[in-house]
């Protein structure tokens, strides 16, 4: 039988559970479902982004982002206007409801990572941030590959 080298990418998809299963729970007062949070604000931060442009950043299928979209729609937290250069495409837009709950949500996100980076060294945050963004840079074209 194959041994598992390591269980980094375990560990690390545990944390990341663990941090949207709290988030999550957070953001119900606000009338976000699971993980809508996300979507939220990535179009909050990116207005005028198209659905599958925001489906390639969160590395995420195109159904999956349509949903979310939708329910966010329906909620007053995005809008959907035509694009002007190509009307096949729709661009997404945060209203002002959505714009004041990002605020509260990337309160959380700080709060969190303070939560998560306890007793860690300035150094070592550093360190840490360089070396997840070398994986994620490591499997980016993996991953673009296998969604084309």
């Amino acid at each position: 039988m194959t041994k598992l080298h390591n269980e980094l990418l375990r560990d690390i998809g545990a944390l990341a559970r663990a941090v949207h299963a709290l988030n999550d729970l957070s953001f119900k007062e606000l009338a976000l479902q699971r993980g809508q949070f996300i979507f939220l604000t990535r179009v909050c931060e990116n207005a005028a982004i198209n659905q599958n442009d925001l489906s390639l950043l969160l590395k995420v299928d195109k159904s999956t982002t349509a949903k979310a979209i939708q329910k966010l729609v329906a909620a007053g937290y995005v809008t959907r206007q035509r694009s002007v250069e190509d009307q096949r495409h729709w661009q997404l837009f945060p209203t002002p409801t959505a714009q004041a709950v990002y605020e509260q949500i990337i309160a959380k996100e700080n709060n969190t990572l303070a939560i998560c980076l306890q007793n860690f060294t300035p150094s070592e945050q550093k360190g840490l941030f360089k070396l997840v963004k070398k994986m994620g840079a490591n499997i980016e074209n993996h991953w673009q590959k296998t969604k084309i």
